[in-house]
């Protein structure tokens, strides 16, 4: 079983899957589970990075950070992408994220997900991000509450 195994792998195995519980049994560990605050603390132990780190990268208020962390608070969808900047995250990470937290995925034929996805496919930066964001009028992340 590959850990890396894509969505469409698991709909084409879902397609020709003849019974739920053995798709289910053999692919558990590609399922969404947990929650947010619980995912985002595993992706700090992962990329080895501090919480003051991800204030930084994100530009967002330490104290919602850390509310965010501690599950007190249930973060906007560009809060979120913000933080994924932040901490590094690639755009397979950043939309798995996205859905774990129930916000929906960037999609390529949004002009500012594109943008978002640009950034996030050549490891810019979230003022990087901004910046692009802003030259195409589509709107900054990460501004501070």
């Amino acid at each position: 079983m590959k850990p890396d195994m894509s969505t469409d792998e698991l709909n084409h195995q879902i397609k020709n899957a003849t019974d739920l519980d053995d798709y289910l049994f053999r692919n558990r560990k590609h399922m969404l589970s947990g929650s947010l605050h619980e995912h985002l603390e595993t992706l700090l132990a992962e990329k080895k990075i501090a919480k003051p780190d991800v204030i930084k990268g994100s530009l967002l208020d330490r104290s919602y950070v850390y509310q965010i962390f501690s599950g007190e608070r249930r973060p906007s969808r560009d809060k979120l992408i913000a933080l994924a900047f932040g901490m590094g995250l690639n755009v397979e990470e950043t939309q798995k994220m996205l859905k774990l937290s129930g916000n929906r995925e960037l999609y390529a034929r949004d002009a500012r997900d594109a943008a978002i996805l640009f950034a996030l496919q050549h490891s810019r930066t979230i003022d990087e991000a901004n910046d692009l964001l802003q030259s195409h009028k589509l709107g900054a992340l990460g501004a501070p509450l």
